[in-house]
């Protein structure tokens, strides 16, 4: 993979309409993307339709990319991830059917490729996560890792969505008063 300063050079590469740099970038950030698309539909045609309209997105708005504000990789897996996640919700399927594969995918152990990207801000958060309460830290990862709404959550966890409600509520701010610490 390349480096987060050489993809910051093909981002502005690709803002200009070069395309032997959008090759390059599609080459050097292709398995992260479709590995965090995979995870969430669990269906590769499902996962093959969104990178492709991932790709398609990257090029059109490379532009308004801005590296003072996130990394190239992490803003190209914010698109993948919530096309993915509008994918799930429109078609009405849960992305994950079982809690093992859930926690799996939203373990605490990161892939190869995201331990070398992995900020310090993101080890504050891990940390701050594992502080949570087993239960709480499965909710929160299920929301906002995986895109479970809260009524499936809801019906996970055998409480009101306004509970659940008041429990996410709760552990973003426990999260939030860690992280300012």
């Amino acid at each position: 993979m390349l480096t987060p300063a050489e993809l910051v050079w093909l981002m502005a590469a690709v803002a200009k309409g070069d395309q032997a740099a959008f090759e390059r970038l599609y080459l050097a950030t292709r398995a992260k993307l479709y590995g965090v698309v995979l995870r969430i539909l669990r269906r590769t045609d499902l996962a093959d339709e969104v990178i492709q309209e991932t790709y398609l997105k990257i090029w059109h708005n490379a532009g308004s990319f801005d590296p003072k504000l996130a990394t190239p990789i992490t803003w190209m897996v914010a698109i993948a991830r919530n096309r993915a996640l509008d994918l799930v919700r429109k078609k009405g399927e849960a992305s994950i059917e079982d809690e093992p594969a859930a926690m799996e995918a939203a373990g605490e152990e990161a892939d190869p490729l995201a331990r070398r990207e992995m900020t310090e801000e993101l080890k504050r958060l891990l940390a701050c996560l594992g502080q949570l309460d087993e239960e709480r830290r499965r909710m929160v990862l299920l929301a906002y890792y995986s895109g479970w709404s809260r009524d499936q959550l809801a019906a996970k966890f055998d409480a009101p969505a306004n509970t659940i409600k008041t429990w996410l509520r709760r552990s973003l701010l426990e999260i939030r008063e860690c992280l300012g610490s």
